[in-house]
C-alpha cells in the first residue's frame, strides 16, 4: 500500500503547477481555465486519500461533487470563449475583462 504523504506531495504538486500556471500566465484565458482544473484535480486527490486512509467514503463523495462542479464550469467557460472567439476573433484577459452585460 501507497503511504499516504506520497499522495498529498503529488496534490501539492498539482497543486503547485496549477498555481504557476493562474499566476505565469495573465493572457491566456484557455490556460487559466486548465490551470484552475489543475487546481480542482489536486483537491480531489487528497480528498481520496484522505478517504481512503480514514476508511470513510466521504471524500469520494466530494470528489464526485467536485467533478461534476468542474465537467460544468468547463463547458459552460468554454462556451462563452467559443462564441467570444467568433465575434471578436482573439481571446485575450485584457479584452474579455471589458465585457459588459
Amino acid at each position: 500500500m501507497i503511504p499516504l504523504h506520497y499522495y498529498l506531495m503529488l496534490g501539492g504538486l498539482v497543486f503547485s503547477i496549477g498555481l504557476l500556471g493562474i499566476i505565469l500566465n495573465r493572457r491566456n484565458l484557455i490556460l487559466m481555465l486548465m490551470s484552475i482544473e489543475l487546481m480542482l484535480l489536486a483537491t480531489n486527490i487528497n480528498f481520496v486519500a484522505f478517504s481512503s486512509h480514514l476508511k470513510d467514503l466521504t471524500g469520494q463523495v466530494f470528489t464526485l461533487f467536485i467533478l461534476t462542479v468542474a465537467a460544468a464550469e468547463a463547458a459552460i467557460g468554454l462556451a462563452i470563449l467559443v462564441v467570444y472567439y467568433r465575434r471578436h476573433h482573439a481571446i485575450r484577459v485584457d479584452d474579455v475583462s471589458r465585457m459588459k452585460g
